[in-house]
């Protein structure tokens, strides 16, 4: 059957040329001979795709794919930093001096970035995120470009319940001015500080890293060649003004946050099977004091009976 099958098909020069693209389906019957054709054309790809490339449009890489499947902290690769653009900086007329130490060079006008420095201190981030929402913390993204607000949206949503974001202006005074954002018994019952924030365009969200070092909450930022890192707890030096760079460090601090939330979960759980665990031997030994109690007296009473 194979080599039939290799006959029938060696004549071909392109599989496209067999294929009338552009004849319109009237009959069922132009139906099932396209069908046909279709199926023949993925048993020839089938036979032939062992001696060639296995590329498909499912394990091949897509532009969609930094925002939908970002690579997790231990997969990331400088290849991917890369292809995404985060070694891109500002001119170098605009070169922050604290920023040289993460500076690879110059290349037309130019400052490149050191990616060998971005990534572990990328991964840093990463281990600090997952950290904190495995002890169950709040995070907050912050992104307030239109291009970012998917990015934080997002991420959000895959980080956990316990992940918020803000895709629009910061509000001033929303850590320090609470009471005037929320009323009193919000802010009593309700958790509205965060544990931590990883904000993807720092310049324009001032107010919010000079709220949350007032608040004592660490930050994480996206931080380029014109910015000073020491303006954000954990600096991430990359391309502040590429959307893909800001989708794929922002999927990955999601990701690591993910697998905090998990390892938050299986900890309740655990702690909740230990304390069925206390509850059920204290009954249990409570039981047990009982029956001695009562065999206890059963034994007076036979001792006391004529």
């Amino acid at each position: 059957m194979a080599l039939s099958f290799i006959r029938k098909h060696d004549s071909r020069r392109c599989m496209s040329t067999d294929i009338p693209h552009d004849a319109p389906l009237k009959t069922p019957e132009d139906w099932t001979e396209f069908q046909l054709e279709h199926a023949d054309e993925k048993l020839f790809m089938d036979f032939y795709g062992q001696y060639g490339s296995a590329q498909s449009r499912e394990n091949t890489w897509q532009p969609y794919h930094s925002l939908h499947r970002p690579p997790s902290p231990g997969q990331l690769t400088l290849s991917a930093l890369l292809a995404a653009g985060a070694h891109l900086g500002h001119s170098t007329s605009l070169l922050n001096p604290n920023f040289l130490p993460y500076a690879y060079g110059t290349r037309a006008g130019i400052t490149v970035i050191d990616l060998d420095n971005t990534l572990p201190m990328l991964r840093r981030a990463a281990n600090l995120t997952r950290a904190v929402a495995a002890e169950g913390g709040t995070i907050v993204f912050i992104g307030t470009r239109p291009d970012l607000r998917p990015v934080v949206k997002k991420a959000s949503e895959r980080a956990g319940n316990r992940t918020y974001y803000v895709g629009e202006k910061w509000l001033p005074g929303t850590l320090t001015n609470r009471l005037h954002h929320y009323d009193k018994s919000t802010v009593m019952k309700n958790r509205v500080i965060p544990d931590l924030m990883i904000i993807l365009n720092p310049l324009a969200n001032m107010s919010a890293i000079r709220e949350a070092a007032i608040e004592h909450v660490p930050t994480i930022g996206i931080i380029d060649s014109n910015v000073d890192p020491r303006i954000v707890m954990y600096a991430i030096p990359a391309n502040d003004e590429s959307t893909r760079t800001a989708e794929l460090i922002g999927g990955v601090l999601s990701i690591a946050g993910r697998e905090g939330a998990e390892l938050h979960l299986e900890k309740q759980l655990r702690f909740e099977e230990k304390r069925q665990a206390a509850q059920e031997a204290r009954e249990s030994e409570r039981v047990r004091r009982l029956r001695r109690i009562q065999k206890r007296l059963d034994e007076e009473d036979e001792l006391n009976t004529p």
